[in-house]
């Protein structure tokens, strides 16, 4: 059994060389990096208005239930990687059906805890509820568009297509599984922050279950699938639950994208869930599907969102 940490590949290559295969796929791929770039104006607007906020007004409960929600999804996926320091592989139908039942809890949260919340608020503040639903519609779009752009411009690994991103070959196959979980957790911890943003225990909690729940088996499938590339298990293990930190620094980033004026708050809401939707549709279920698994992934989709359903009546 083959437990020594995987080969480096030599970085050669000059930071400008580097400069210049990122314009290379700038240029390649047009669409999403005007869609990233019209992102991240997005975002620095809603930043820029929250920091102005929130340094003339005292600091809300959001701040600090944001910041337990992130240190509880940190937790989870530290827990859900531990059994990988005995266990080099699970049967892979267990591992689908678990990662399709995350998925489930992702989809269940995204529309109960982030995109009804968000209509609601919306409706409220313009008085019209196709208003509201544009403006959510609005967050949403944003959200897509910046997992679009991560997804284009961070070199990163997928099982089914290879190394991504620009000039991948000069990261080694760690790093881009690390930029792949990152990939994952932001928009987790990005929801936690924005749902607490107003200190909405009833929005924020069922929400923050969820994604601690469904951080379990995502954080055993990260940790086996760094101890399958090479990586010795102590090692795996850590990597997996240093990934687990962008949740916190999500939920921080969520509470500053969503505090400030009132349409902020329903614009986050929109934002989190675009981004949550897209990993769920683009990574997690095709990787649920791609190993001839589709019935048990389907049905542990099926009961993670019954679950958080439950979860979102009982909570909210």
């Amino acid at each position: 059994m083959r437990e020594q940490a995987v080969r480096l590949i030599p970085v050669s290559a000059t930071s400008g060389s580097w400069r210049k295969s990122l314009f290379a796929h700038i240029r390649a791929h047009r669409v999403a990096a005007g869609g990233l770039g019209l992102a991240l104006l997005g975002v620095l607007a809603l930043l820029v208005q929250s920091l102005f906020q929130l340094a003339t007004m005292e600091v809300g409960p959001g701040l600090h239930y944001a910041a337990l929600g992130g240190l509880a999804g940190l937790v989870a996926t530290s827990l859900g990687a531990l059994p990988a320091l005995g266990v080099r592989s699970v049967p892979q139908m267990l591992e689908d059906s678990l990662l399709g039942f995350a998925a489930g809890m992702m989809l269940a949260a995204s529309a109960f805890s982030l995109l009804l919340p968000g209509l609601a608020a919306a409706a409220d503040i313009l008085a019209s509820k196709s208003l509201g639903a544009a403006v959510v519609v609005l967050g949403m779009a944003l959200g897509v568009l910046l997992m679009l752009g991560l997804d284009e411009f961070t070199p990163h690994e997928h099982d089914e297509t290879g190394p991504c991103g620009p000039a991948p070959e000069r990261c080694d196959r760690v790093w881009l599984f690390v930029f792949a979980i990152a990939l994952h957790n932001l928009p987790e911890g990005m929801a936690i922050g924005v749902s607490f943003s107003q200190g909405n225990m009833s929005v924020g909690l069922p929400l923050t279950t969820a994604i601690a729940l469904q951080d379990i088996p995502e954080g055993l499938a990260v940790a086996l699938a760094l101890r399958s590339a090479g990586l010795a298990p102590g090692f795996a293990v850590w990597v997996a639950t240093a990934s687990g930190l962008l949740e916190p620094l999500g939920a921080f980033l969520g509470v500053g994208l969503s505090s400030g004026f009132a349409l902020a708050y329903p614009i986050g809401l929109g934002l989190a869930a675009g981004a949550m939707l897209f990993v769920v549709s683009h990574e997690v279920i095709p990787h649920t599907h791609r190993n001839g698994h589709q019935k048990p992934a389907t049905v542990g989709l099926m009961i993670g969102f019954a679950l958080m359903m439950v979860l979102d009546t009982a909570l909210g």
